[in-house]
């Protein structure tokens, strides 16, 4: 496609212009939404197409824990591991930043969460019209002054130079060469290249002064509003480049910071949509911005962390205390803690989260879908922050106590750590708050206090690649082969084999015995995706056999069969039968078809704020984790199973359509968090009481599921619970073995299964009575044995005392015993000790009278319990300890005559 470069004229005589001048800015101010739909109109009418934007949760990528950058989501377009819908897009994608989450507010220069705006090619438009078509925005649709714009280049990018300088028409003067730290993006080895960025002069209000302040100065007075990536070099990881067959841009353009130019308005904090929400934290605290320092910090904090808490938790991530639902956490208690600073009265997150929906709903409409969950999460966080945080803050009130009292500056890493695992203190909020009175923390001694989950976290990180994935050999396939999935409406399919690998490397055959995997060009196996587990069945030919074990998914529209050739031989390009397991397949159907219906009778039953976190179908059972913050009660569990029961029998039929996502949307279909939708859904309807986006298997009418059975429902995570449940075979297999049980509990009492209850109670009844015979058995016994010992009795100072062991007395024994022996001798002290079951009771009591001369059984237990291996205390009248060892008992018993003449001499 041949490009108009825009007339010189543009430029022509713009000079720099002087600062007088340059104050004048006569840019229309439009609003962050009017941008942002400017900017996609824009690239769509150059052929590019608007993909809307991806989820904050990385797709496939362990490198990432949050989406950070516009490219980040087409890293597998960049590195051709997946064909782009088109070669050109463009998108407006939502990203979040937490690296240095504790200097967010302190300037109003950085926030945690950003839109960024970029157009992007995959191999076909490159500099000339990645540069073009910038300076065409910024000055013909935005309507930004030319001669307030100025380019910089990569050093060594003379093409890049050329075009600014003669098909733009900027003087050289005017064209920025820097070095590669500013002007150079690589990240590790992989594709990379030189950058061309243009900086916008806001004029002299907002500089530093000094003469030289020009582009590159720390000040805010030329902002970089946009960075063309010219990536054409791939880099070996040992500085060694080579260029690309593929060469590829991609650009990135802060929307918040776009508006600032447009708007002239001094920071992100004060473009439109977020002056309106901080001007919602300024009502609530009763309070005006950039009236006092402090103040201005915790309004910019609130007004920002508010924003990537709504953003974040309409992506389906929930408050924890690690990943990326710990960085959630951190951000809405240090929102909640400087929203105490402020003043504002009561909880107050959940009414914000509402203005940040009505503000940025028109660019991401799924804020408004999820909006009930949005506030129901935030209100419960704040909840349960509210409750830990004052004595949290009591807590470390005493420790900076302890710390004055001991001139020390540093709190400890233990305390810290005590802070963060008792009380819910991110470390980030216990630093704050030192910081504040000029106090630091261990951060070596917490570290160290959370060595064994850092070892845990270490140990389970996966090995990665550039794009973040597993390392496996899959991504030496090409991209360009696809598996069309035919599995709907039929259980086999014929088709050629396209790709064979082993565990290690791509193969041209596997032969009998050998483990590996078999894609085709179409197959009926579905691979596990979307919580359904994959088939399983057998792929032959005339001679050969091969048990599918595992079905799953693969990059770039592929389905890998995974298993083992169990005889003859199989070829690349060999025309295969493919054959699911029917019978494991129906079950599995059943089970997906009954998380449907669970999911609406959860939501019926529990509230709207219940969405699916999670599932797990096959063919024994199904597992269903949603968001919701309490267990459910008994009465709950049996309303929603016999909702789903209800519908099962209604025979409901199953339905499913092929439509856009905002027709979709629509009809009120529900959409899944984590899950990535092309622009066509497939939408399954439940008659009318379900419908949900799924591109997984399901029954054909609802009657064929026949029972559900909820087994259980627990907490897995905060404010995230599951449920395991049961159908058709599964739940008569579940009675069967109940009646099983049942049956096998009758035989072993000797009564019929109805009789069981009254049979148990019979016994039960036996057993109480044997009891009571026993105790009385053991009494006697224990009385008998103590008239054998009385006559050991000695005096010492005035007091009985009495030191003696038996055998077979249980502790309740020997302090009845003592009980009685006391009421015999009067002022006395009494230590006895008894082995039962190899185990050691050792007892002591004291009367009132042997205690005011010094007696304490406490004292006396702790002295003797050693030698029988043991330990134990209690009080001065009473104590007992427990051992292992029978025969020191014999030395303890003489031990305790010695302590007995010193405690009373």
């Amino acid at each position: 496609m041949a490009v108009q470069a825009p007339s010189a004229e543009i430029y022509a005589d713009a000079g720099h212009g002087t600062d007088s001048q340059l104050e004048e800015n006569t840019v229309k101010k439009y609003g962050v939404n009017e941008l942002r739909r400017m900017f996609l109109e824009f690239f769509e009418s150059k052929g590019h197409l608007a993909m809307k934007s991806f989820s904050l949760v990385p797709h496939n990528d362990n490198s990432l824990l949050l989406i950070n950058s516009g490219m980040a989501p087409l890293k597998p377009y960049f590195t051709g591991q997946e064909i782009p819908p088109r070669r050109r897009v463009c998108t407006c994608q939502k990203c979040i930043r937490t690296g240095d989450i504790e200097n967010i507010g302190k300037t109003a220069r950085h926030g945690t969460f950003f839109e960024m705006l970029g157009n992007f090619s995959f191999g076909d438009y490159f500099k000339k019209e990645a540069v073009t078509w910038s300076w065409e925005f910024l000055t013909e649709v935005v309507g930004l002054e030319a001669d307030r714009l100025y380019p910089s280049v990569y050093e060594d990018d003379d093409e890049a130079y050329a075009l600014w300088r003669d098909m733009i028409g900027i003087p050289e003067d005017r064209i920025f060469r820097f070095g590669k730290e500013d002007n150079f993006w690589e990240h590790g080895s992989g594709p990379c290249g030189p950058c061309s960025e243009i900086y916008y002069d806001r004029g002299e209000k907002y500089g530093c002064g000094r003469p030289d302040c020009t582009v590159g100065c720390e000040c805010d007075r030329y902002i970089e509003v946009w960075n063309n990536v010219f990536t054409q070099f791939d880099n070996d990881g040992h500085g060694h480049y080579s260029e690309l067959e593929q060469k590829n841009i991609d650009t990135g353009m802060g929307l918040e910071r776009l508006a600032v130019v447009v708007q002239d308005v001094d920071s992100l904090f004060t473009v439109d949509t977020n002056k309106a929400l901080l001007d919602r934290v300024c009502e609530l605290a009763h309070t005006e911005y950039q009236k006092d320092h402090e103040t201005d910090v915790s309004l910019r904090i609130v007004t920002d962390h508010i924003k990537s808490c709504t953003f974040m938790i309409s992506d389906g991530i929930m408050p924890s205390n690690e990943g990326r639902g710990y960085v959630l956490r951190r951000l809405l208690r240090r929102a909640a803690r400087h929203g105490r600073i402020l003043g504002i009265e009561g909880k107050f997150l959940a009414s914000l989260s509402e203005t940040v929906i009505a503000l940025s709903k028109d660019g991401y409409p799924e804020l408004e879908e999820k909006k009930a969950m949005i506030v129901k999460v935030l209100s419960e966080e704040e909840d349960k922050f509210n409750r830990t945080i004052d004595q949290g803050l009591a807590i470390l009130a005493e420790m900076e106590e302890e710390m004055k009292a001991a001139g020390v500056t540093q709190l400890s890493g233990e305390n810290t750590f005590k802070l963060y695992d008792t009380y819910g203190f991110p470390v980030d909020l216990t630093r704050e708050i030192l910081e504040e009175k000029g106090l630091t923390l261990d951060e070596d001694g917490f570290k160290t206090c959370m060595e064994e989950q850092r070892d845990k976290a270490r140990k389970a990180r996966k090995t990665t690649n550039y794009m973040g994935a597993d390392v496996t050999v899959y991504q030496s396939i090409d991209p360009a082969l696809t598996t069309r999935f035919v599995g709907y409406d039929s259980l086999s399919a014929a088709s050629v084999i396209s790709v064979l690998t082993t565990e290690e490397e791509i193969v041209e055959a596997l032969a009998d015995g050998d483990r590996g995997t078999i894609i085709t060009e179409e197959t009926p196996f579905y691979g596990t995706m979307g919580g359904q587990e994959g088939d399983i069945g057998e792929i032959t030919t005339a001679t050969a056999r091969f048990r599918v074990e595992e079905t799953v998914k693969l990059q770039g529209g592929k389905t890998g069969h995974i298993g083992r050739v169990t005889a003859g031989m199989f070829s690349v390009g060999e025309q295969v039968t493919l054959s699911v397991d029917g019978t494991r397949r129906s079950l599995t159907c059943k089970n997906h078809s009954a998380t449907h219906l669970l999911h609406k009778a959860l939501r019926t039953v529990l509230g709207t704020h219940v969405e699916q976190a999670g599932s797990l179908v096959n063919a024994d059972r199904l597992r269903f984790d949603f968001t919701h913050f309490s267990a459910m009660t008994p009465e709950e569990i049996r309303s929603v199973e016999e909702t789903v029961n209800r519908e099962i029998a209604a025979a409901l039929p199953v339905e499913t359509e092929i439509m856009s996502i905002e027709e979709a949307r629509k009809t009120g279909a529900m959409a899944l968090f984590g899950e990535k939708y092309g622009e066509e859904v497939r939408v399954v309807s439940m008659g009318d009481f379900s419908r949900e986006l799924c591109g997984g298997t399901h029954v054909n009418n609802t009657g064929v599921i026949t029972r559900f059975k909820i087994l259980s429902e627990a907490g897995i995570a905060a404010n995230v619970r599951r449920i395991e449940a049961l159908t058709d075979q599964g739940v008569f297999a579940y009675y069967e073995e109940l009646e099983k049980e049942l049956h096998g509990l009758a035989q072993q009492t000797r009564s019929d299964v109805h009789q069981l209850p009254k049979r148990i109670e019979s016994m039960q009844e036996e057993l109480r009575a044997l009891k009571t015979e026993n105790e009385k058995l053991r009494g006697k016994l224990a009385k008998d044995a103590a008239k054998d010992v009385v006559s050991r009795v000695r005096e010492i100072n005035g007091v009985k005392v009495l030191a003696a062991s038996m055998d077979g007395v249980d502790m309740n024994g020997l302090r009845n015993l003592g009980d009685d022996m006391k009421a015999k001798l009067g002022d006395s002290v009494v230590v006895l000790a008894s082995a039962v079951d190899g185990k050691v009771n050792l007892m002591a009591t004291a009367t009132e009278g042997a205690m005011a001369k010094g007696a304490h059984a406490g004292n006396l237990i702790k002295a003797v319990a050693a030698l029988v291996g043991g330990g134990g205390g209690g009080r001065p009248n009473m104590a007992q300890a427990g051992g292992k060892n029978p025969a020191g008992i014999k030395d303890a018993v003489e031990k305790a005559w010695e302590v007995c003449e010193e405690q009373l001499s």
